[in-house]
């Protein structure tokens, strides 16, 4: 006789069929969200908007060294100056000193020149300082040079640096000189000259340094000049505040 707990056992391997329930689709309408489609567009506007104004402070705060955030800077570089890009488009302009006189400042339709070596410089940008009444006015629509170097503005607008070398030399003293032999002397001019004539390299140079590394300014061309006119100018002596300056040659005893 079989037992009853194995006649009421269910085998355990065998699967319990699985019902299927069937989902009920919803017949009400979706609801569109037409509010939520408009606003998304307009605040990724802001957010781009939001990063260029940034983007832009920071940058005018790198390219000023700090002076501005919003490009308001007294001395915009060349790259932002619209003259500066007219005049690489164009290119180098070439003008006699007589057409470089027209560009002194005084007809405002006209920019500022200033020559230094045969290169001019538009100075525009210090109409105030170089324009009519300025105090560098006398450097305008000119090649001044030897004004730059000596400080004689009003005298000394002329690209003719010949015996501007002697502001450097000290000067000639017979009790002092009379310390040194003839060759001595000879050998101690020779050496004052050469320094003489450095300094005065230098002093120019400085100035061309100047106006070639200036943000303010920029190159526009060249003067053009005579081949041989430097011979036509006749020579200019030292203005009266360089030879003022000038000291008596040391004494043979003294630390020279």
């Amino acid at each position: 006789m079989a037992d009853p707990e194995l006649r009421q056992r269910k085998p355990q391997d065998v699967e319990e069929p699985v019902q299927e329930v069937k989902v009920k689709k919803s017949t009400k309408p979706k609801v569109h969200d037409a509010d939520a489609d408009a606003e998304s567009p307009w605040v990724d506007v802001l957010r781009v908007i939001s990063f260029l104004f940034v983007a832009s402070c920071a940058l005018s705060y790198w390219i000023s060294n700090g002076e501005s955030f919003f490009w308001g800077m007294k001395n915009k570089p060349n790259y932002l100056q619209v003259d500066w890009w007219k005049a690489q488009m164009q290119g180098p302009v070439y003008l006699t000193p007589e057409q470089l006189a027209g560009y002194d400042g005084k007809d405002p339709s006209k920019p500022v020149y200033v020559a230094l070596n045969g290169t001019i410089y538009d100075v525009s940008n210090g109409r105030k300082m170089y324009g009519p009444g300025g105090p560098y006015s006398y450097f305008a629509g000119c090649d001044a040079a030897r004004g730059f170097v000596t400080g004689c503005f009003a005298e000394d607008r002329t690209p003719d640096m010949r015996g501007v070398e002697d502001m450097f030399l000290p000067l000639d003293d017979p009790e002092v000189d009379a310390q040194w032999t003839t060759a001595e002397m000879k050998a101690m001019k020779e050496k004052e000259m050469a320094a003489a004539l450095k300094k005065v390299d230098d002093a120019l140079g400085n100035w061309v340094k100047f106006f070639a590394n200036s943000k303010k300014y920029h190159k526009v061309g060249y003067v053009k000049k005579d081949e041989n006119w430097l011979d036509k100018e006749p020579r200019k002596k030292l203005c009266e505040a360089a030879q003022q300056g000038r000291s008596k040659r040391k004494n043979r005893n003294s630390e020279y």
